[in-house]
């Protein structure tokens, strides 16, 4: 039997990284609080009845302005260096791509965040993603950021699934994500979408009601969110953010791989027996 092609498709803050983004250094370059700075893009939001996610972006652009920083995609980028990741996240794709190959599974990793996505381009293990939304600037013509290049927010996530589907990942093609393809790059029935929290419901209902594997990850303060999703039927799993080799979300994930290939292997028998 030919590989299977699956996809864990990833929210990035507090999923893997055990915090927001901007709090490890780019916050603490402006010497003003966590709480201070979200506390702004919440002001910025009602007084100008904006979108969130885009408050926060201009946000950044006008306290790098106050603070005389020159943001950049290099700035932002070298940012993501200093980000920290739950235990076992740096090995994690590693030893997942280990079991998977051994398995005949193709296995694929794609974040979708609404964090800065120059920042996650930065950070230790970008290079493991087969592709990462996010969102970004536009840089003027001495590198500066202007304005929002492209924004994620969490109804957004939703059409990055189709997108990974179909394979149409060039955010710039309308035409592939909203065409009838007569293969698909991966059937939703072989996605994992792991996140942390409410904003990742969309892509968690989504995943989960098109037969995939939706996985909420909790800290200890957050387990309650993250049973209540499991109670709602929100979710397949929810499990700790623990990376670590044999912890219980690898294993749960190698269960579902598993799981993904008895059932590809028993599809293939019954489309076999159509065509004779």
């Amino acid at each position: 039997m030919k590989n299977i092609t699956v996809a864990i498709c990833y929210d990035f803050d507090k999923t893997l990284a055990s915090n927001n983004m901007q709090a490890f250094s780019f916050i603490p370059k402006l010497d003003i609080g966590i709480d201070e700075f979200w506390q702004k893009v919440q002001t910025f939001t009602k007084k100008n009845g904006c979108e969130p996610t885009l408050s926060y972006l201009q946000v950044m652009i006008d306290e790098c302005k106050k603070k005389g920083i020159v943001l950049t995609k290099k700035y932002l980028t070298e940012l993501g260096k200093d980000i920290k990741f739950y235990d076992g996240v740096t090995t994690w794709f590693t030893r997942l791509n280990r079991y998977a190959q051994k398995n005949n599974i193709k296995l694929e990793h794609y974040i979708i965040s609404s964090g800065n996505k120059e920042m996650i381009d930065g950070c230790r293990i970008a290079k493991e993603f087969a592709g990462v939304f996010g969102c970004e600037y536009l840089f003027d013509k001495n590198g500066v950021a202007y304005w929002p290049k492209n924004i994620v927010n969490y109804t957004q996530k939703t059409q990055y699934l189709f997108r990974i589907c179909k394979g149409a990942t060039d955010i710039t093609d309308e035409g592939k994500v909203n065409s009838r393809v007569d293969k698909k790059h991966v059937e939703f029935r072989n996605m994992i979408y792991i996140g942390d929290g409410l904003t990742d419901v969309p892509c968690m209902t989504l995943v989960k009601e098109k037969g995939g594997t939706a996985i909420s990850v909790y800290t200890p303060d957050k387990k309650e969110e993250s049973v209540n999703l499991l109670k709602d039927d929100r979710v397949n799993y929810a499990c700790k953010s623990d990376f670590r080799s044999n912890s219980q979300l690898e294993k749960l994930i190698k269960q579902i791989l598993d799981c993904i290939k008895l059932k590809e292997i028993l599809i293939a028998k019954e489309q076999s027996k159509k065509v004779k």
